[in-house]
């Protein structure tokens, strides 16, 4: 399906490789030491939504508090052996994956504007779960609509086992209070994220859809185009649209069935995040009755004063471009955007 350029088989086996050595190497950690198995992972907090949506912002803002632990694109690469506190920063695997970021970075120069690059920056939960097989993060860099059919109808409670796992394994010598992840692709997976992690938060964003589905549909077609020529931006643009309202719309219905807890959801508005980003973390941490200190909020006001938006670039998209309707979009997200004022 994924009409690979050479450079893109190259990259495609390779990234299998790895997660396949990854799996290896994790289960021989485990022989060798079997207290691994017996790190409790309590009260994580996961950030998810449609993408685009400031889901990267919140959980930037989120891991400057000591007291969070995210999975590094370095560790979350590379999870064995599992990372030590001592040389947490400075572990060879940093310039490991500092080394395969650049390389990406030739490849597509463009795609540093629409998400940020860093191994020492938080990662998200997809490069975890591509360890089971069962992660969204295939489609994301590859069209593969088969694979992605048979994905939405798998049960995705093996992808969040292996997922607690890989968290117990990076957890085991480098600890912290709680873990705090973040995926627009947990929508598609609510109810097997609470059986496995029955005392976990959401932090549900929102943004206009009409400002989401180009924003979206203009990475998936940036970041496929990498390894293949064969790219359509409309086939991309529609597939992304009905994908992603398929995936807000499966949530919200978990969340209102009485499936999950409902009281452990926390809605943020994009539009309150991007205008007062320290408020919106406020109201994370009163929600979830977390200690807020003047440190940590000294700490996050550095982040942003660090990472301002279209840091290295403006992004730029339209819904033509990808040979969306407005018309036709505002009518599949109408009854999602009346629930939340959008």
């Amino acid at each position: 399906d994924a009409g690979l350029t050479l450079i893109g088989r190259i990259a495609a086996r390779q990234d299998l490789l790895r997660l396949l050595g990854n799996r290896l190497r994790m289960q021989a950690d485990r022989r060798r030491h079997p207290e691994i198995a017996a790190v409790e992972v309590r009260r994580p907090l996961f950030v998810t939504g449609l993408p685009r949506t400031g889901t990267t912002l919140l959980h930037g803002l989120l891991a400057q508090d000591p007291s969070n632990r995210v999975p590094y694109n370095w560790e979350s690469m590379f999870p064995s052996p599992p990372p030590d506190r001592a040389r947490h920063r400075t572990d060879p695997r940093i310039k490991w994956a500092e080394r395969q970021m650049r390389w990406f970075q030739r490849l597509n120069p463009e795609f540093r504007k629409i998400h940020q690059l860093g191994a020492r920056l938080p990662e998200e939960c997809l490069i975890i779960t591509s360890h089971s097989f069962l992660s969204f993060q295939f489609q994301t860099s590859h069209r593969v609509p088969s694979y992605q059919t048979w994905l939405e109808a798998q049960d995705l409670r093996p992808s969040y086992e292996a997922h607690r796992h890989f968290l117990q394994h990076l957890q085991w010598r480098t600890p912290a209070e709680r873990w705090v992840l973040k995926a627009p692709a947990h929508l598609y997976g609510i109810r097997a994220l609470f059986q496995t992690y029955p005392d976990a938060g959401i932090i549900l964003t929102h943004r206009d859809p009409l400002e989401v589905v180009p924003s979206m549909a203009s990475l998936h077609t940036t970041l496929r185009s990498t390894f293949s020529d064969a790219i359509d931006p409309h086939e991309t643009g529609m597939e992304a649209t009905r994908r992603w309202a398929a995936g807000i719309t499966r949530a919200l219905h978990e969340r209102d069935s009485g499936s999950v807890p409902a009281a452990r959801f926390l809605d943020v508005m994009y539009t309150d995040l991007v205008r007062d980003p320290i408020g919106s973390v406020r109201k994370v941490y009163g929600y979830f009755d977390l200690p807020f200190s003047d440190a940590v909020e000294t700490r996050m006001r550095r982040f942003l004063a660090e990472n301002p938006k279209d840091k290295h670039g403006q992004h730029r998209y339209t819904l033509e471009q990808f040979g969306l309707d407005r018309d036709e979009e505002h009518e599949r997200y109408r009854a999602y955007c009346e629930r939340f004022g959008l």
